[in-house]
């Protein structure tokens, strides 16, 4: 398979690409740095790449920013970040991919435990999680031409656990193994509408 993951060169897409690279042709896309270039909240950009890039059999997004801060001191632009970012990046490559993609193409979204398991200072990023949720499971209804939808998310990765540590009391890490099989179990198998939550 022809796959393009966007953030392959990020913690956990590194090791998605790893693995997928062992049997498929793999396309990195990022902000700075990768194959090709996109702006995850552009949807010019998003286009541009996909017309760079041609038709491909399946599309990973691990991708997107959310503002972390007390609810008390988020202004609505702050919202914005990741409404534009994680949330509507994650949905116009859908909306724009969808276009790319061979017959039977698949489409894999990245969110995380937040959706469910929210943390202080939070709250932009856990809605924006649910968010996606809900609109996998919806649009996952309406795609044609056999292609299907689903969305990984994860607890706390243990190659992000010093850094995010302090931030989740109490939650186990989860091999990035795990994480990994997740993405694979999207790409190469056929369930669609799914929230694929990983944890320890």
């Amino acid at each position: 398979m022809k796959i393009v993951i966007i953030g392959g060169n990020g913690t956990i897409g590194r090791k998605v690409t790893e693995r997928l690279k062992e049997k498929h042709e793999v396309i990195i896309a990022g902000r700075s740095s990768g194959d090709v270039t996109v702006d995850f909240s552009d949807s010019n950009s998003i286009k541009n790449m996909f017309e760079s890039i041609g038709k491909v059999d399946a599309i990973v997004s691990i991708a997107g920013d959310a503002k972390w801060d007390k609810f008390e001191n988020l202004t609505e632009d702050d919202f914005y970040i990741g409404i534009r970012s994680k949330l509507m990046g994650q949905v116009n490559v859908v909306r724009i991919g969808k276009d790319y993609l061979n017959e039977k193409g698949s489409i894999t979204l990245s969110t995380g435990i937040l959706a469910d398991d929210p943390v202080d200072m939070t709250t932009s990023a856990a809605m924006v999680n649910g968010g996606i949720h809900s609109f996998v499971k919806a649009v996952a209804l309406e795609l044609e031409n056999g292609l299907r939808i689903n969305t990984i998310s994860s607890d706390l990765v243990e190659d992000a656990y010093e850094k995010y540590k302090n931030y989740f009391p109490g939650n186990t890490p989860v091999p990035m193994r795990k994480i990994v099989d997740g993405y694979v179990k999207c790409v190469e198998g056929k369930i669609t509408g799914r929230i694929i939550r990983i944890m320890a």
